[in-house]
């Protein structure tokens, strides 16, 4: 059982021994872990024992006060301190949380009420040290499990497989849902493989127009040497290789069973010495019934199968890779990361997260450029995209609201220096101007 999963506990400080009795049985009734002590004094020599949630303290006590008691705790991730008194005051309970303190109470207290107060303070305390913790974890990672972040089973065991097959030089072909990571996979393979310093070199099949496919794989003969021999010596990964042309599946084929690459209007083949490593976030065996791929390239390709989960089966990933990314970004745009509130956690683990990491990874950024505006939440982070009929009709539209996006995402991380936006874009200060007006962007309201 972890921390998380235990009752909260609670550090009881009051010289009346009745009302310490009271106290504890209040807080025990209510499903709490309670300590007691009966002089502040003791607290900071257990403190580090009893690690509790939150301490309960009377103001008024021989030796030591609650006051004191608040400025002798330790800074950092000390438990909040709730201070209770029969002589309070307004100014005193100002002073007390103007210090540092959670809350001030009166006594006599109502109960109901003390417990609320109470069990606020203890979330808000876990919520900090399990924050922290994910910082240290994030921070201890290296290699592959940085790389392949998580600690399900799933995560476990897709690392265990790329180590395995990483010193291999068999082609794997990796299966899995849009933006589950499979070109994070496919440059882990390459790097921790035997030959990391060669090349690697990316092709989607999806996105090369067919009249240029051939000379893209290929390359063309005195011109341009093709992606197949850029990667000789290295790695070269096909992604969505459903997408591929069938009469240019043939000739790769060909090119994987005799290791060597002709190129187009060429007559002498070059010697090919890459792995190949593929993906899909299709199912092969559908797409060769629907005629789309030829089941001879998928024995080829498929030696070894790697089936990348989507985000949903991997629920206990989600906070620890959005506090990734959030610390990530957040150091990109040179700002603290924001803390996660129980009210985000709960907003992460509801989504259904249909774009997985990459969704993941994008509402982070999002959730870190409303704290630059100084607000914002994971729910707000995650309604942030338009719904489909806000989506522009022509693409004049469509590369307005583009340009409009880039540009306020550049005011917004160079603090509206105008010399460095335009600098960033790529583009003369005049020209920005002028696409400000344009556009109708308020650069005051984007910072």
């Amino acid at each position: 059982m972890t921390t998380a999963d235990l009752p909260p506990s609670i550090l009881i400080v009051d010289d009346d021994r009745s009302m310490r009795a009271s106290l504890v049985d209040l807080c025990e009734a209510a499903g709490w872990r309670a300590e007691a002590l009966g002089r502040a004094a003791q607290v900071t020599e257990r403190l580090a024992d009893l690690q509790p949630d939150v301490i309960l303290s009377d103001v008024r006590m021989p030796g030591m006060s609650g006051l004191e008691l608040l400025s002798e705790l330790p800074s950092g991730l000390a438990p909040p301190l709730v201070l209770i008194s029969a002589h309070g005051d307004i100014p005193m309970a100002v002073e007390a949380i103007r210090n540092g303190a959670y809350s001030f109470v009166e006594k006599p207290c109502e109960p109901r009420r003390l417990l609320s107060i109470l069990r606020h303070a203890a979330d808000q305390h876990r919520m900090r040290k399990g924050a922290e913790r994910l910082k240290e974890r994030l921070a201890r990672l290296s290699g592959l499990d940085r790389l392949l972040l998580g600690r399900t089973g799933e995560t476990a065991r897709l690392r265990a497989d790329v180590l395995d097959l990483a010193g291999t030089e068999t082609p794997v072909l990796l299966q899995g849902e849009t933006g589950t990571g499979k070109d994070l996979v496919a440059r882990a393979l390459h790097d921790l493989g035997p030959r990391p310093d060669g090349p690697f070199v990316a092709l989607n099949c999806a996105t090369l127009p067919a009249d240029r496919f051939e000379s893209e794989m290929f390359g063309v003969a005195g011109e341009y040497p093709g992606k197949l021999a850029a990667a000789d010596g290295g790695t070269l990964f096909l992604d969505e290789i459903c997408a591929c042309p069938l009469p240019v599946q043939a000739k790769l084929l060909r090119v994987i069973e005799e290791q060597e690459v002709t190129p187009l209007g060429g007559s002498t083949p070059v010697a090919l010495r890459a792995r190949i490593v593929s993906a899909t976030n299709e199912d092969p065996e559908k797409a060769i019934s629907d005629g789309h791929l030829r089941a001879d390239l998928l024995f080829r390709l498929n030696t070894m199968v790697l089936t990348l989960p989507p985000l949903r089966q991997r629920r206990d990933d989600i906070v620890l890779l959005f506090t990734h990314f959030l610390h990530n970004h957040a150091q990109v745009y040179e700002i603290m990361a924001p803390d996660l509130t129980q009210n985000d956690v709960t907003a992460l683990l509801a989504h259904d997260w249909p774009g997985n990491v990459r969704e993941l990874r994008n509402v982070a950024e999002r959730r870190v450029l409303a704290a630059r505006r100084g607000g914002g939440s994971v729910a707000e982070a995650l309604r942030a995209d338009p719904p489909p009929e806000e989506v522009p009709d022509t693409l004049r539209e469509a590369v307005a609201a583009f340009e409009k996006e880039l540009i306020g995402k550049a005011i917004r991380a160079h603090q509206g220096r105008m010399d460095a936006v335009a600098e960033a874009l790529g583009i003369g200060r005049r020209t920005l101007n002028e696409k400000i007006v344009k556009l109708g962007l308020d650069k005051d309201s984007l910072l």
